[in-house]
């Protein structure tokens, strides 16, 4: 089972994250990116090269697909907050769409 984020994890871990373009929700103790493709085909293809590490991770993102452009939102719900996990899919998040 994953542990929230510490102070000190949140600092080290989720500056680089914010340097790409993350957000932090603090209400929802959540990282959210939005990323925008050249069109559907890709951003679809994206999504499922996403969804294999995050079945094999069981870590599974909250997104939506419109067109071009897929919404994501990253928190671990086990611990009600960010976990090491998040920063995982979110760093090969940004990996599969570079």
């Amino acid at each position: 089972m994953s542990e929230k984020l510490s102070d000190t994890g949140r600092k080290t871990m989720l500056a680089p994250l914010v340097a790409k373009g993350w957000t932090i929700d603090d209400d929802r103790d959540a990282i959210c990116k939005t990323y925008v493709f050249d069109d559907f085909i890709d951003a679809f293809g994206w999504m499922t090269r996403v969804a294999i590490y995050a079945e094999k991770w069981n870590h599974h993102p909250e997104w939506s697909n419109v067109y071009k452009t897929v919404e994501v939102v990253l928190t671990t719900h086990d611990v009600d907050g960010l976990s090491s996990l998040d920063v995982k899919l979110a760093r090969k998040m940004d990996q599969l769409a570079d």
